[in-house]
């Protein structure tokens, strides 16, 4: 373990990025945690967390706060436009079904694990990485705000779309691949017709809607497009255009005749506090490090299984433990060249030989898994000779 201070820039503060700033400073290194958003983000959908990612909160000791900030949402429906039931999945302990033990906001498990470092680890909101300069001595970082500064180590945890990664790792091709779907994710009132089951239902020309029960308060809404012919959803960057009134505008349009519960989750969502569209895409690129063995990319910059996997939280808890335990397994005092890339060799060869949700994601076209077992790198806190790795 390093005995100096060893600097570390993570760019992203929502899920990856603060659990390696965990256990990195856990293990002495000096971690500074930089945010576009002028404040901890926290819109977004409700997330779950499976298998190994327990494991990993567990030995952070956040398990009981996060249980207890769950939805308690009980199982799922499929429902036809008159809200008749035609198939049920209930709530499955092992992760095996559409609703998991563990269902919580987004929002809520990234103020959770900001809480959990904020003391330790230095936060920087409002201001984003402009360009990164990696040698074998250092990486010199220059900010759209603050002064230029030199890190030992720089991670990408600041999602798919990640700037950062594509600053060093630069491919010959996208690592971006979409999946031609459009989701919008906001709040409106429960109701009591809401229950404590989502419900899902599938309109005609490639809609759907989810409502998702969050206690007696709020329900989450999902707006679903996939395959559309819409000009505004057929091109990428014409999308990304697009302000949050002219989004609400579209979805009026695509949605207005989609039956169901369509006309009151529309007029919720024009008042709603929390709305937010993304297009929905996986992230497939051939190394998560650089050849010099100082920059690295985890969560969605570097494995983005998409929302509708139901993997992506659980990939990216894993994934920064896994980051984490190498560097902290192989780093020396003076944070060589030599030592970092034996940290970055491991990540990559720990997270790719992963295998229990392979099979689930093949079918997503990733290959993502996760499992414990006994191996040679250990992982901060664990009991002794146990690895987690996320293969991919």
């Amino acid at each position: 373990m390093a005995s100096k201070k060893i600097r570390a820039l993570i760019s992203g503060g929502g899920i990856a990025g603060p659990v390696l700033a965990y256990w990195l400073s856990k293990g002495g290194i000096e971690c500074t945690v930089i945010e576009r958003a002028k404040e901890l983000r926290l819109e977004g959908q409700v997330i779950d967390i499976r298998s190994t990612g327990v494991e990993v909160v567990r030995k952070m000791g956040l398990e009981e706060i996060i249980r207890s900030k769950t939805t308690h949402e009980e199982g799922l429906y499929f429902v036809d436009r008159e809200n008749r039931e035609r198939a049920f999945f209930p709530v499955d302990d092992n992760g095996e079904s559409f609703t998991c033990d563990i269902e919580i906001m987004r929002g809520v498990l990234a103020t959770i694990f900001y809480e959990a470092i904020k003391d330790q680890v230095k936060y920087v909101f409002g201001d984003y990485i402009t360009s990164i300069k990696e040698t074998s001595e250092k990486c010199t970082v220059e900010f759209k705000n603050g002064p230029a500064q030199d890190y030992d180590i720089v991670v990408a945890a600041d999602g798919w779309g990640s700037k950062a990664r594509d600053m060093v790792l630069q491919t010959p091709y996208d690592p971006i691949q979409s999946l031609h779907q459009y989701i919008a994710y906001f709040s409106i009132p429960w109701e009591e017709s809401d229950g404590t089951c989502s419900r899902w239902y599938n309109a005609p020309g490639g809609l759907s809607m989810l409502l998702r029960p969050d206690g007696k308060e709020w329900t989450r809404a999902y707006l679903n497009i996939t395959n559309s012919t819409h000009p505004d959803l057929t091109d990428r960057k014409r999308f990304q255009k697009l302000d949050r009134s002219q989004q609400k505008a579209l979805l009026h349009e695509i949605f207005k005749d989609a039956g169901w519960e369509a006309p009151r989750t529309l007029a919720a969502m024009d008042t709603t506090h929390d709305f937010y569209m993304q297009e929905t895409v996986q992230v497939k690129i051939d190394r998560w490090t650089s050849e010099l063995g100082r920059f690295a990319v985890i969560g969605d910059a570097a494995y983005c299984p998409s929302p509708i996997s139901g993997m992506g939280t659980t990939c990216a808890i894993v994934g920064a433990y896994t980051l984490a335990g190498n560097i902290l397994s192989h780093i020396t005092n003076d944070a060589s060249i030599s030592s970092l890339k034996m940290a970055m060799e491991g990540y990559e060869r720990d997270l790719r030989d992963g295998t229990p949700f392979t099979d689930i994601l093949n079918k997503l076209g990733v290959k993502i898994g996760i499992k414990v077992d006994k191996g040679t790198t250990p992982i901060p806190n664990c009991p002794e000779g146990e690895t987690a790795t996320l293969g991919l």
